[in-house]
């Protein structure tokens, strides 16, 4: 008699998802954790997957393919990615688009070759309109962006509502004229832009914003530009570290002073973030939850393929420091 996870479930009296979740080393509390391996252990239970991908002719490799492993966000993904993965016995292929919608191209023919057994993916928004897992012959989760309801698993942070908890912060010191920054290729600084609009539109109030190229360079040069118009904000929101970085880049160049001519704050809680002056109020993802998450939803479409795509969001952390308190020094 083969032994499933239905009746690995049963004996711990979980659901069967969850099960997925403790063999993807997913999120689950310490107490079903330790249910689950106990009834793993009483049923005599082995996972299939090693046989479903000698049948697909698929290797014991996943692929990960980010936008800029440069950035920290991602960095740190990877790694939770990579711990996951090696835990389930699997190897990783890291790739790097650079946000080229032609090399995420020539990276999943790569990964059709290598017969991966599945892929994480942070897309720019112009592939993930079009991605579709079934074409592949893999399935595939997405990471950080996600494409049209319902066609691929996804784990993504809550974007609209982080954007509206930075710019209530910014409101609650006195701000009025908020400006925002958000990179060009994805869907997170779509969202992200949409919930700075609506929490300042609901104050009656403007929302002045560019969208950059989500690079260092590229922030650094266009927020220099518009820190020097007349009418700069006196407040400036950045969509991810980078940009963040490249804002106060930008505002050090043209000699205006973080906090006390321009409160400053963004994504992602950088390691640079809390060394730098007085810190820079950041909003912080659960970097490592997201990567986790990912391969535990991904270990979940392989045992269970007929499973309907899912969208994880996860929430933010706002972390309070010196760049958003008037008089600081930074």
């Amino acid at each position: 008699m083969t032994i499933q996870i239905k009746d690995v479930a049963r004996v711990a009296g979980v659901s069967p998802s969850t099960v997925s979740r403790v063999l993807g080393n997913g999120p689950v509390s310490a107490e079903v954790r330790k249910k689950v391996e106990a009834a793993i252990k009483a049923t005599g239970y082995r996972p299939n997957l090693a046989a479903r991908r000698l049948r697909s002719q698929h290797s014991q490799t996943i692929g990960l393919v980010v936008s800029d492993i440069r950035n920290p966000f991602f960095t740190a993904v990877s790694r939770a990615v990579e711990d996951a993965a090696y835990k389930a016995g699997m190897r990783v292929i890291l790739c790097n688009t650079d946000e080229d919608a032609g090399k995420e191209a020539m990276y999943l023919s790569l990964m059709q070759e290598e017969r991966v057994t599945g892929l994480i993916f942070a897309p720019t928004r112009e592939t993930a309109e079009t991605l579709d897992s079934n074409k592949l012959g893999f399935p595939v989760v997405l990471i950080d962006r996600a494409g049209p309801p319902g066609r691929n698993d996804a784990v993504v942070l809550d974007n609209a509502q982080a954007s509206e908890i930075l710019v209530e912060h910014l409101l609650s010191q006195g701000c009025r004229h908020i400006g925002g920054v958000f990179g060009n290729t994805s869907t997170t600084g779509v969202e992200r832009h949409a919930g700075f609009v609506a929490a300042l539109e609901r104050r009656g109030l403007p929302a002045p914003a560019r969208f950059i190229a989500p690079s260092l360079d590229a922030a650094e040069s266009a927020i220099r530009q518009w820190l020097v118009e007349p009418d700069r904000p006196e407040a400036l929101i950045a969509s991810n570290g980078l940009l963040l970085m490249g804002a106060l880049k930008a505002a050090r160049q043209a000699k205006i002073e973080v906090p006390r001519d321009l409160l400053l704050a963004g994504f992602d809680n950088d390691d640079w973030t809390d060394i730098i002056g007085s810190g820079m109020t950041v909003l912080e993802q659960p970097v490592y939850e997201i990567g986790r998450t990912a391969m535990a939803m991904l270990m979940a479409r392989l045992e269970s393929p007929e499973l309907l795509p899912r969208k994880i969001v996860l929430s933010g952390r706002l972390v309070v420091r010196g760049s958003t308190i008037a008089g600081v020094a930074t």
